[in-house]
C-alpha cells in the first residue's frame, strides 16, 4: 500500500533529511566521514522543523524505541521491491545549541543509495550514504539546525584513468570517487524542492595524491527535488521513504592532483556545467533529544 508522506509546509524536507540530502541499504555505512573537521564543527541556520506529518496511517511497528532503531517492514519492503532496512545509528547526533528543549529538537539519519553522472561518466551504483543532522527551534522562537556528519565509502569509476574498461587495465589505473560534505546544507524544503546541499568527491587511485578532490574550490552544489510521493514505511520508529535527484548542477575540475590532473579531468570529462545528474533512493527516521542516550 503506498502512502502519501504529507507534512506541514515547513517541514516537506524531512523526506530529503537535511541534505532534504535519508533509507536502508545494502550495506552498513562503515567508513569515517570526508574529513575530521567536516563532522566536528557545526554550524547553526535558520530553517524550519515541523516533522508531524497530517496524515497518520501504521504500515509497521516497533515499538521499542532506543538510540538506534532496528529494521522495520521486512513485508513492506519485499511488496515494493525497496532495499530492507538495515539499522540506524544516532551516534553522529551533533550537539544542539545551549538553552535549546531537547525534546523539541530531533537528530534526523538520512541514508541513501543511486546513481552519479559526472562529466562524462556514470557511475551506477554509489557507495551507500549516511546523512546526520540535527533541527528544531532555538530560544528566540527561530528555526535552527546542526550540522552531523556524512559517512560513506568510495566507489569505482568505470574506465578508470584510461577511460576503457569497467576499472581499468592493470593494479595503479583504477579510479574511485568518495563524496565528502561539502560545507553547507540548509534542507528547508517548499513543495518538492529539498533544500541545498553541499558535496566534494576525492578521487582516489593509487597514482593520485590524497589531495585530489573534485569541488576542492567550490564544491558541487546539489539541489535536490523528490521524484514522486514520499512512503511512511514505519511509524514507531518513524521510517518515511523517498526518491530525489538533481540534474542540474554544474560539476568543477579536479584539483590537487599533481601531474596527472590534467589526464584526470579529461578522463573524466570535467568541468562540465551540463548533464551532470544525481539520483537517490533514501530513507531517513528521527529521535528528538530527550530520548536519546546521555553521552
Amino acid at each position: 500500500m503506498e502512502i502519501t508522506a504529507e507534512k506541514h509546509p515547513s517541514a516537506v524536507r524531512r523526506g530529503a533529511a537535511g541534505l532534504a540530502l535519508a533509507a536502508a541499504l545494502a550495506t552498513t555505512i562503515t567508513a569515517t566521514a570526508g574529513s575530521p573537521a567536516d563532522a566536528a564543527t557545526p554550524t547553526t541556520v535558520t530553517i524550519a522543523a515541523d516533522a508531524t506529518p497530517t496524515t497518520t496511517v501504521t504500515i509497521a511497528a516497533d515499538a521499542t524505541p532506543a538510540a538506534t532503531v532496528a529494521g522495520v517492514a521486512t513485508t513492506a519492503d519485499t511488496a515494493t521491491g525497496a532495499p530492507p532496512v538495515v539499522p540506524y545509528d544516532f551516534g553522529d547526533c551533533p550537539d544542539i545549541p545551549a538553552g535549546v528543549d531537547a525534546a523539541r529538537w530531533k537528530c534526523e539519519v538520512l541514508t541513501a543509495t543511486g546513481s552519479l553522472t559526472l562529466g562524462s561518466r556514470r557511475v551506477p551504483e554509489l557507495a551507500p550514504m549516511t546523512v546526520t543532522h540535527a533541527e528544531g527551534p532555538l530560544p528566540d522562537g527561530a528555526d535552527g539546525q546542526v550540522w552531523g556528519a556524512l559517512r560513506s565509502t568510495s566507489t569505482t569509476v568505470p574506465g578508470g584513468l584510461l577511460g576503457t574498461g569497467t576499472t581499468g587495465h592493470g593494479p595503479l589505473l583504477p579510479v574511485a570517487l568518495r563524496p565528502e560534505y561539502g560545507g553547507r546544507s540548509d534542507f528547508y524544503s517548499t513543495g518538492n524542492s529539498l533544500g541545498l546541499f553541499t558535496l566534494r568527491f576525492r578521487v582516489l587511485s593509487p597514482l593520485l595524491p590524497h589531495g585530489c578532490v573534485i569541488g576542492g574550490d567550490a564544491p558541487v552544489e546539489l539541489r535536490l527535488r523528490r521524484a514522486g510521493d514520499s512512503e511512511w514505511v514505519s511509524q514507531d520508529p518513524p521510517v518515511i521513504r523517498f526518491d530525489a535527484y538533481d540534474d542540474t548542477f554544474t560539476a568543477p575540475a579536479a584539483v590537487g592532483c599533481g601531474p596527472l590532473g590534467r589526464l584526470v579531468d579529461d578522463r573524466l570529462g570535467l568541468p562540465r556545467a551540463a548533464g551532470n545528474a544525481i539520483t537517490l533512493s533514501a530513507r531517513y527516521t528521527f529521535e528528538t533529544y530527550d530520548r536519546l542516550p546521555a553521552r
